[in-house]
């Protein structure tokens, strides 16, 4: 809960009452503009705690970038986050940089500058070793936690991370809202540091591309701390003093210490000058010394001078490579890579083809073709020689001199064809996964159709949670095989994976996600002239852009969608479509052109038969009507609904309508009426098993109960419409919790 003054106050109220007297407004004033009552603004005023909505069109209204809603985020106190990776068990060395990068982050930073730190050197060198092993030391120091990110500023498709998509994820780590959460660089970067500002959290920001790329997300509070690693010198970010360190080869001493550590204190000891040859071909790079240590280390009845010398012959095999470091690197792995049964070499080198950050035993398999329990033998033996790195929960990465290196190897040794075809089986599984985990989350919505897969691909079978688990970390590499499937001329699947992924996308709101992956979709069904799929993927973005509040955008889009439906004659579609622009016609308070919208798409949906669109179509017409007032309208219209969905026994239509005639009986001030409809409901999505509708049903009698007086058996709804949220991961539950809050 927000802190409160001694006047009953809180730092939200205040500063909005500042914004107000500087901008000469009165709160009734702001009750006009941003369209909530007057005694509802009373309640903020004197305490209560803000929604995130409410939050959001004050900050709007105000032009507060960003302050307002990062006050709103602040209730129940700083979330505690705790994102860093493992440190390596085997770190050694780096003990002057250690302790210097230490005190630093242990220091107190001057206002308005955090205490930064940055990494650099060449590939394989650990700097991100180094990083997370002195983060891990001052955690202590910033008792709100850790924030970590991998930019991914040298990734083998020369795609780094997205920084507004990494702004999302640090700002819902960071307890703002999703549905909050602005749209553009900019406003996102004010308002993360607007949350951070009186915050202790260190901010790791790992393998950077540049200054560019680092700026929006490095805070401006002296609480905070920021570590950056990158292969290049960074400039242009604020430093307290000259906090650089530049990471080359360690130092002989260091590099034989972590030898001896893999390959066991007693074999090292008896070929001390082998050990320290095989440091020496490794160039003293920990990357190249740990792979090479555990090659020696599976071959315990080889002495360490014979593997040195089949090193030094690999070396000679590769002497054409440049310089840097890259010789020894690549010679290490090349001398790993041969060392490999056939198909986990195979594995190794096809892994390299997957350009996402992560991956899973189901897309490798999918990728070398071979059944699951198979593939998760190899990925276990590749991860043992540190060619792979595990996540846990069946995930594996790969680092990027690796992957660099492996798909070089599939190039040189598998065919264009192969490969080709390895690709195929892998955005496949992709999409039957993103397919079958989108069904889960929304088992009533019309998804388009999927053939059955020509591969023999590993389909997961998902209940609601592991599906959502699945959604949201896969989403990403979603992303990844949609370009690829442009790429290759997989027209159809470029535009059917960002499709198949719409139910996780509008529950969570990803955003960035939801727009890169159909930005690119709609590229791939205009190549596949496939209007069908293309008009499709379009009313999909016209949704994201709407729920971005780009309304103009959604409007321009939405009606792209309905030329092709028209043109084509997707009678169906355009319904749907017009849905869209009628709830544009809601956002911007154009009740009456809303209407026109929704009757029309109800004369398409009767015109071909549709009852469902119908009655959804009805039930949306009834909510217009009564948002201009027109109850006797209304009512009846909503009626009409319901009674189609009682015909057609279609139990979630029912739900849906009844909620409406809940809503409009509430507006007309008959609240025993408005409480039946509400109980009528949530029997009915019980019965369903309609998790959400029975949160979102509760949610609205409570609210009711609340407003009669009848508050133990309001706060009982809310409370249980929060569990609910919660178990759903909807972000609406932090509302209710503040409101419950405020009213207790």
């Amino acid at each position: 809960m927000q802190d409160r003054r001694d006047d009953g106050t809180s730092p939200f109220a205040e500063e909005l009452e500042r914004l107000l007297r500087k901008r000469g407004l009165s709160w009734r004033r702001l009750s006009d503009l941003i369209g909530y009552t007057p005694s509802w603004l009373s309640k903020i005023k004197h305490g209560a705690p803000p929604s995130a909505e409410l939050a959001r069109k004050c900050d709007q209204v105000l032009e507060a970038e960003g302050q307002l809603i990062a006050l709103a985020a602040a209730t129940g106190g700083p979330v505690r986050l705790a994102q860093l990776p493992a440190a390596a068990a085997t770190f050694v060395g780096r003990d002057t940089q250690r302790s210097e990068l230490t005190q630093i982050l242990s220091s107190a930073g001057t206002p308005g500058v955090p205490q930064t730190v940055a990494i650099d050197g060449p590939p394989g060198a650990g700097k991100t070793a180094l990083a997370l092993r002195v983060a891990h030391a001052v955690v202590d120091h910033y008792s709100d936690g850790q924030l970590y990110v991998d930019l991914r500023g040298y990734s083998p498709d020369g795609r780094p991370r997205i920084v507004d998509e990494v702004l999302e994820e640090f700002l819902t780590a960071l307890g703002v809202q999703i549905d909050v959460i602005p749209a553009g660089l900019d406003a996102r970067a004010k308002l993360y540091r607007s949350v951070l500002a009186d915050r202790r959290v260190l901010v790791v920001l790992d393998n950077a591309a540049d200054s560019q790329q680092l700026a929006p997300l490095v805070p401006a509070s002296a609480g905070c701390g920021v570590v950056v690693t990158s292969r290049k010198r960074i400039t242009g970010i604020e430093l307290n003093g000259d906090n650089r360190v530049t990471l080359g080869p360690m130092a002989e001493e260091e590099a034989v210490t972590l030898l001896r550590r893999v390959i066991g204190a007693e074999r090292a000891a008896a070929e001390p000058e082998a050990i320290r040859a095989l440091a020496g071909r490794c160039g003293h790079l920990p990357l190249a010394l740990r792979i090479a240590a555990e090659r020696v280390a599976t071959h315990p009845h080889h002495s360490v001078s014979l593997l040195v010398e089949e090193l030094a012959t690999e070396d000679e095999r590769l002497d054409g490579l440049s310089t840097d470091g890259a010789v020894a690197v690549k010679t290490v792995f090349s001398w790993s890579y041969r060392d490999l049964s056939a198909d986990a070499a195979r594995m190794f080198r096809l892994i390299g083809l997957h350009t996402g950050p992560h991956f899973r035993t189901g897309a490798a398999a999918a990728l070398a073709d071979q059944p699951m329990a198979q593939a998760r033998r190899i990925l276990d033996r590749l991860t043992a020689v540190h060619l792979l790195e595990g996540l846990g929960n069946d995930r594996y990465r790969m680092h990027d001199l690796l992957r660099v290196y492996a798909a070089e190897q599939a190039a040189a040794e598998e065919p264009v064809a192969a490969r080709t075809l390895a690709l195929r089986r892998m955005i496949d599984w992709y999409m039957h996964n993103v397919y079958a985990a989108n069904h889960a989350l929304a088992p009533q919505r019309h998804d388009p159709v999927l053939d059955k897969s020509e591969f023999a691909i590993d389909v997961a079978d998902f209940d609601y949670d592991s599906a959502l688990e699945w959604c949201e970390i896969e989403m990403s590499n979603i992303v990844m095989a949609t370009r690829i499937a442009l790429e290759l001329g997989e027209f159809v699947v470029c535009w059917k994976l960002p499709a198949g992924s719409f139910n996780y996308l509008h529950l969570r709101k990803r955003w960035s996600l939801w727009v890169a992956s159909h930005e690119v979709g709609v590229e791939g069904g205009r190549a596949a002239k496939d209007p069908y799929g293309e008009s499709w993927v379009l009313n999909n973005l016209a949704i994201a852009y709407r729920e971005l509040r780009r309304v103009d955008e959604a409007k321009q889009t939405f009606e792209k969608a309905l030329a092709i439906r028209m043109e084509i004659g997707d009678k169906v579609g355009q319904g749907w479509t017009l849905t869209g622009v009628g709830f544009v016609g809601f956002d911007q308070s154009q009740f009456d052109v809303a209407a026109q919208h929704f009757a029309h798409a109800l004369e398409l949906f009767r015109e071909v038969g549709d009852r469902h669109g119908e009655g959804i179509a009805l039930a949306n017409l009834g909510a217009a009507h009564s948002a201009l007032h027109e109850f006797d309208r209304a009512v009846p219209t909503l009626e009409e609904a319901l009674a189609l969905f009682e015909d057609l026994e279609d139990r979630y239509g029912e739900g849906y309508t009844l909620v409406k005639l809940g809503d409009t009986y509430s507006e007309l001030k008959r609240p025993a009426e408005a409480l039946d409809f509400f109980q009528r409901a949530l029997e009915l999505r019980r019965e369903v098993g309609d998790r959400w509708g029975e949160g979102e049903t509760l949610h609205k009698k409570g609210l009711l109960l609340g407003d009669i007086g009848q508050h133990e058996q309001a706060a009982e709804c809310l409370h249980a419409a929060v569990a609910i949220f919660d178990e759903l991961g909807d972000l609406r539950a932090a509302d209710l919790k503040e409101l419950l809050a405020a009213v207790n």
